[in-house]
C-alpha cells in the first residue's frame, strides 16, 4: 500500500499507527473473552467462511494469504471442534465447500455483540464531538481502504 502524501504528510499516516493499538486491544479483549476461544487464524477463518459461504479449501487458503497444507491444518482443526462443516461441492462433488455451523454463528454474533460493548465503554469517554469526527472518519477511511481494494481486485482479475 503507498505510503500518504497528503497535506500532513506522514505524520497523519503516524498518529492513526499509533492510535490503532487501542481498537486493535478492544477486537483482542473480545476474542479473549469468546467461548470456546478461537485463535486469530482461526476468527480470521470463520469470518472467511462467513462472508463467502461455500468457499473452498483453495479459495480459503488465498484469502487468508496461507499455503494449502496450512489452511488444511487450521481446517482441520475447525472441524474437529465443530465450528465449521466440510460439504462436498454441488458442481464437482471431488470439491469440499465450507460452511459454517450454528456454534460458530453464535460465536461471530457474540463476539461482535461483546465488541461492540467493549467499544461502547470507549465511545462514551470521548466528547459528542470527538465521536462524530471518529464515525465520519472511519467511513471514509473504510470507503477508501474499499476502492483500494477493488482496484487491487481488478488490476489481478
Amino acid at each position: 500500500m503507498a505510503e500518504y502524501h497528503g497535506p500532513e504528510g506522514p505524520h497523519l499516516a503516524a498518529a492513526v499507527d499509533d492510535a490503532a493499538p487501542a481498537l486493535l486491544a478492544a477486537w483482542d479483549a473480545a476474542r479473549e473473552r469468546a467461548t470456546p476461544r478461537v485463535s486469530w487464524p482461526q476468527l480470521n477463518a470463520l469470518l472467511v467462511v462467513e462472508r463467502e459461504e461455500g468457499i473452498n479449501l483453495r479459495g480459503l487458503a488465498g484469502q487468508l494469504k496461507m499455503i494449502l497444507s496450512s489452511a488444511s491444518r487450521l481446517c482441520d482443526r475447525l472441524v474437529a471442534s465443530g465450528m465449521v462443516e466440510r460439504v462436498p461441492g454441488r458442481a464437482d462433488r471431488r470439491e469440499i465447500a465450507l460452511f459454517l455451523t450454528p456454534s460458530s454463528r453464535q460465536l461471530l454474533h457474540d463476539l461482535r455483540a461483546t465488541r461492540r460493548e467493549i467499544l461502547a465503554e470507549v465511545l462514551d469517554r470521548m466528547s459528542p464531538a470527538g465521536r462524530s469526527a471518529l464515525i465520519r472518519g472511519l467511513a471514509e477511511f473504510s470507503a477508501a481502504a474499499a476502492a483500494e481494494t477493488d482496484g487491487n481486485q481488478a488490476r489481478t482479475a
